[in-house]
């Protein structure tokens, strides 16, 4: 899935978070970054923007991601 956050940058989600390592999905590969890179809130899922020197969550992005998933694996469970 293609989607720019502000900025046109690629799409980036925390994957998950490992001791002081923010592991970042990217469409070309993962991103290791410091954790303290992050900004306060952040979760894991949330689809990420850096800005300010932080990761910080694009909320309307991660609301359409998280919407769009749910959709995707309702239409799996209700197969026959």
């Amino acid at each position: 899935m293609q989607k720019d956050t502000p900025g046109g940058i690629a799409m980036l989600v925390l994957d998950r978070i490992e001791g002081t390592i923010a592991c970042i999905s990217m469409e070309d590969g993962p991103l290791c970054a410091d954790a303290a890179l992050l900004a306060e809130g952040v979760k894991e899922g949330d689809v990420l923007y850096f800005a300010d020197g932080l990761y910080r969550t694009d909320a309307a992005a991660t609301q359409e991601r998280r919407a769009a998933i749910r959709s995707r694996l309702k239409l799996l469970l209700n197969k026959k």
